[in-house]
């Protein structure tokens, strides 16, 4: 399990929530999930997307590996079924889902060719998406930040493209393919700020990793990649997004 998400509930739905919660119902449109299907939610996180399929009339299941993200899940979702596994190991039988869904997940598996292979064996129907880097504007200042400043960030680049997506899912079956586009918002660049200092994923253990005179640069240069906003600012992220009807 990757170290980048052992945070609680709050900090990851203050960073990456703002965004995900936008993402989970295009993401849920372009899988296909219908009212009455039992779905598996892979990697659920905090639940943004167990939320929407709940709000769908679904017969949902949460799997994460996080200890801290479990225990979240089974307190927001005291009527489902919970279980604390990583993608690559379901604890479900063949053929169990109707639909299987990992959302912002595949990055960071160890193996996620196994990963979708677990979750095509327990789900009739596998759909998975991914933000992109360049594509989403908060990654993509960062990106640009680490460069002027000079200091060592590292993002897992894997399955960021649509390339990517398709040829992870392509053992699978026919591959059908979404860009998925949301925007968040933010009260000012203080909020911004005080997010990403949350510890959350690889731009949060970044931010971490930087001394005080690093830090203190990382902040004004960031501002100025982000236009220097006064007052309130939304930025745009790009989801690609990957289904397969195993044959």
């Amino acid at each position: 399990m990757s170290s980048l998400f052992r945070v609680g509930g709050d900090a990851y739905d203050d960073f990456m929530g703002r965004y995900s919660t936008r993402l989970a119902g295009p993401f849920a449109d372009f899988a296909g999930v219908e009212p009455g299907q039992r779905a598996l939610d892979v990697g659920a996180g905090t639940g943004a997307l167990t939320a929407e399929l709940v709000a769908r009339g679904v017969s949902v299941a949460a799997a994460d590996p996080s200890p801290e993200f479990a225990t979240v899940l089974r307190e927001r979702f005291p009527n489902l079924e919970v279980e604390e596994a990583p993608a690559e190991s379901l604890p479900w039988g063949a053929g169990v889902f109707d639909v299987a869904l990992a959302q912002l997940v595949v990055a960071f598996v160890s193996d996620a060719p196994a990963a979708v292979a677990e979750m095509a064996r327990v789900a009739r129907r596998v759909a998975v998406c991914m933000w992109g880097i360049a594509e989403v504007d908060m990654f993509a200042a960062i990106d640009r930040t680490d460069s002027v400043i000079g200091t060592s960030r590292t993002e897992p680049r894997r399955y960021r493209t649509p390339q990517e997506i398709h040829d992870l899912l392509a053992p699978l079956g026919e591959v059908e393919s979404a860009e998925l586009d949301v925007t968040a918002g933010y009260r000012d660049y203080d909020e911004f700020w005080q997010a990403l200092q949350r510890g959350v994923g690889p731009a949060g253990h970044w931010i971490a990793s930087l001394d005080a005179e690093a830090l203190e640069r990382a902040h004004q240069e960031l501002f100025r990649q982000l236009g220097s906003p006064s007052g309130p600012f939304e930025l745009r992220a790009r989801a690609f997004a990957g289904a397969v009807t195993p044959g």
